[in-house]
């Protein structure tokens, strides 16, 4: 597989009153198992069901209901470490997290602490072309969900909402390889585009189906020993996890330079005061009274059955900017807004097949995508096809349209429709390559503007003005080419 050469980025530095400090992240982010039903029973994971609508008698921990492992979940967690370079375990086991809370039923959470199904991989941070930091993946494990707690439904009650109980998670936990709130945010949103890449997680952000908690410490610039670490609990927003980074880094520093300790404890962050605040002292595994949960046998799988999945992973993110940049000579940069999304990739190659790259790229990126981000679109939602824009781009490169009226042409496909060049020829747009035609129309330009003429003998720039008029004059059908040959000419310029 081809990869892109990168430079590590500078670690972020905050300075201090008494010193410079640098801060440590790591990351545990929670990405919900993208299948139909749960981890260990049949109920429906969608999104937006009435409260308690998704809810079996195993969610709800009735009295003799046991779990049953869902095997498409454990597929989709080996698919998910595969994607990340990581060891897949072939001994795995749940545990029992014991903890009250009045959303999780059983009294427990079924987790793996000992014995997760994913061991260490990596994610490739993208910051800029040519720089990226490469963090370290400590484990993934499976686990289930809690349910939900409503507070402003009545005055006095709280509700509870059981339809996310019991659906599978895979918790991602991360090294403390994260030097800054930046490649922090930019770490979450590559997983998410890897893990929306495998069919494993939809990323759905707003929805819940992805969110971190993020691990905090400080240290003076130069040592390598890390400081005492506080977790920010259940971000959804890249923004929201920035600010709380740099929020918390601070208010860290200021605690250390003025003699005291940090200690170690679970926050959460107020996006209205741009603040975290203390939730509750962070607690050791030994809290949770873990133990090897009896109703469900380790997970054993066979090293055939991991390499089949293996063999059916798609092409991922890295390895298809990497491609890009190689087949279609375009920038890195490029490459990386083709790539963003796999709808967004595949469309590109669609357009590109048996064109020409740089400029099937110019046209995606700068028209289709410009066009649908001021509408507020998604790919799936272009009103102009890849076969049309394709089309559009085969009449510019062959010189029967200019690329304004390429750019005319295209603002008809997405409020019309219609083929390329039969609107070119309707409306006749077909650029005008008579050279005697375009040698009048220089001639008229000129002869009308003499001192203009006089002047373009001193500075030479000025010949862009007059291609300018003579596009006019011709309505933008002429070629530019042409026009610009033409009128250095008349002017004496060559």
């Amino acid at each position: 597989m081809a990869e892109l050469a990168y430079s590590e980025p500078e670690p972020k530095i905050i300075a201090g009153a008494k010193g410079d400090w640098e801060i440590v992240i790591g990351m545990e982010v929670h990405a919900q198992v993208l299948s139909k039903a749960k981890l260990f029973s049949g109920a429906s994971t969608a999104f937006g069901g009435a409260p308690n609508s998704h809810v079996s008698l195993v969610d709800a921990a009735m009295p003799g209901m046991l779990p049953v492992i869902n095997g498409f979940c454990v597929e989709q967690a080996v698919r998910t470490g595969l994607g990340l370079r990581a060891k897949i375990n072939p001994f795995s086991r749940f545990d029992r997290k014991n903890y009250f809370y009045p959303d999780l039923p059983q009294g427990y959470q079924i987790s793996q602490l000992y014995h997760p199904i994913v061991g260490e991989g990596e994610v490739l941070v993208d910051m800029k072309p040519g720089i990226a930091r490469r963090v370290r993946v400590e484990r993934i494990h499976l686990e289930q969900d809690a349910g939900k707690s409503v507070h402003d439904l009545d005055p006095e009650l709280s509700c509870v909402d059981l339809n996310r109980s019991g659906v599978a998670l895979m918790e991602i936990v991360s090294k403390p390889d994260i030097r800054g709130p930046e490649e922090a945010a930019e770490y979450v949103r590559k997983l998410r585009q890897i893990l929306r890449y495998l069919g494993t997680c939809d990323g759905n952000m707003q929805e819940g189906s992805l969110r971190a908690d993020v691990n905090v410490s400080v240290r003076p610039v130069g040592s390598d020993t890390l400081g005492t670490r506080c977790e920010i609990k259940n971000m959804n927003s890249m923004r929201f996890i920035q600010a709380a980074i740099e929020y918390e880094a601070r208010r860290q520093i200021a605690i250390l330079e003025d003699g005291g300790a940090v200690e170690q404890e679970t926050r959460l962050y107020d996006p209205n005061k741009g603040e975290t605040r203390s939730m509750r002292s962070k607690e050791e595994a030994h809290d949770y009274r873990y133990f090897p949960d009896p109703d469900l046998l380790p997970l054993e799988l066979e090293q055939g059955w991991i390499d089949a999945i293996g063999a059916g992973l798609p092409e991922l993110p890295d390895a298809k900017k990497a491609r890009f940049v190689a087949d279609y000579g375009m920038t890195e940069y490029d490459a990386g807004v083709l790539t963003a999304e796999t709808a967004s990739a595949d469309y590109f190659e669609a357009v590109a097949a048996g064109r020409d790259g740089k400029q099937a790229a110019n046209w995606v990126i700068n028209e289709l995508f410009g066009r649908l981000n001021k509408e507020g679109l998604g790919i799936d939602a272009s009103p102009v096809a890849a076969g049309q824009l394709g089309g559009l781009i085969d009449l510019v490169a062959s010189d029967e349209i200019s690329g304004k009226i390429g750019k005319d042409v295209f603002e008809i496909l997405w409020t019309e429709g219609g083929d390329p060049a039969t609107i070119v020829a309707e409306r006749g747009l077909k650029q005008v390559t008579d050279t005697g035609a375009i040698e009048a129309a220089v001639d008229e330009v000129v002869s009308a503007n003499p001192e203009k003429a006089a002047q373009a003998l001193e500075k030479p720039s000025m010949a862009g003005w007059f291609v300018g008029q003579v596009m006019k004059v011709t309505g933008g059908k002429a070629n530019p080419k042409t026009v610009n040959a033409l009128v250095r000419a008349r002017l004496g310029l060559d």
